[in-house]
């Protein structure tokens, strides 16, 4: 297995993680801030609608392929500067299920110790032939998908994660775009039919889903958890085709430096969202659309905060500490003088 030629950082996929954590918390703060229920016929209904259509189970699943990206291209790298990389990824596994670990104590619903767990189970498909990993992965999808086994579906797009490190799939981009747009095409037209039929079945009433759902609910969130690999795929083939523009990249760079500390902003959605709730007395008060405003109003702190730090500083304030618990030695955390601009 051939390690990565360069060992920059890919951009698209820091993109793709500010995007993933975009949405990520749209859903994420409904149950811990345990937002009202919609009352028929309003826009919060709506909106719920909407984010049961296009968002729930399409950013988790970006999320979760791009940690398999990025658990190939960690090994890899390490390999080739002539490190153990295995060893060192057993140390980002377990430094990342800590921090899993104090975060699921304030968010039952977080993935970190998830991705830690099922990083160790797929470590021996690193060697695996990339054919067979595409193979496996596929299946697997397919079939949890089918069965809205969500919770077990990061293990498939993991894998799959890893076969796109091993195909090189996000590097040289520019090169492959015919590629795209005919794969992006394609998914515009299956995830559509897709959530046609998913809309059929939305019920016509709003609904608790952290409470308890009835049937007709429950089919309507499990197709949409079937076809969520496909709309997340959409997405991510949208978003390559617009960074193609030079003045669309410009205008989503605060959306890079967002992807470049996923980690830090992944927690920190959450203690925002906790802080919020407590100053503001917004537990069991707030609406849909309110929801909204404060997740708006937290991509501005986090867009802001990481596009300044990200001038002065190498890594995100986690990120620093997750690289001194893998390599057990501590980089520095500023920039030199001539990188800082």
């Amino acid at each position: 297995m051939k390690p990565t030629e360069s060992n920059k950082r890919i951009d698209i996929l820091d993109y793709l993680r500010g995007f993933a954590l975009l949405g990520i918390i749209q859903v994420n703060i409904l149950p811990l801030l345990a937002v009202k229920v919609p009352e028929p016929g309003t826009a919060d209904a709506s909106y719920q609608r909407f984010l049961f259509l296009f968002v729930e189970g399409r950013f988790y699943t970006l999320f979760s392929f791009l940690f398999g990206v990025g658990f190939y291209l960690f090994i890899s790298r390490a390999n080739a500067k002539g490190k153990n990389g295995y060893v060192l990824f057993l140390r980002r596994v377990a430094a990342l299920f800590i921090l899993g670990w104090f975060h699921v104590k304030f968010h039952p619903g977080e993935a970190l110790t998830i991705y830690a767990v099922t990083g160790l189970i797929l470590l021996p498909f690193y060697k695996v032939k990339k054919e067979i990993n595409l193979a496996i992965g596929l299946i697997l999808l397919i079939v949890l998908s089918i069965q809205a086994f969500k919770l077990f579906m990061v293990v498939p797009l993991m894998l799959l994660g890893i076969t796109a490190g091993q195909y090189r799939l996000f590097e040289r981009l520019a090169e492959k775009i015919k590629k795209v747009s005919i794969f992006t095409a394609i998914l515009l037209i299956v995830s559509t039919a897709g959530l046609i039929y998913q809309y059929q079945h939305a019920p016509s009433n709003p609904f608790g889903f952290y409470t308890g759902v009835d049937q007709a609910t429950y089919q309507f969130l499990s197709i949409g958890i079937m076809i969520g690999p496909l709309v997340s795929a959409l997405y991510v083939g949208i978003l390559i085709l617009l960074l193609q523009i030079p003045f669309v990249q410009k205008l989503l760079s605060p959306l890079k430096n967002y992807g470049r500390m996923a980690l830090t902003n992944y927690i920190f959605q959450t203690v925002f969202i906790y802080l919020a709730g407590n100053v503001f007395n917004l537990f069991e008060a707030l609406s849909y659309l309110q929801s909204l405003i404060v997740c708006l109003t937290i991509y501005i702190i986090q867009l802001t905060f990481s596009t300044i730090w990200l001038r002065f500083y190498q890594f995100g304030p986690l990120e620093w500490i997750w690289r001194v618990l893998t390599y057990l030695e501590i980089p520095p955390m500023r920039k030199r003088e001539k990188e800082v601009h």
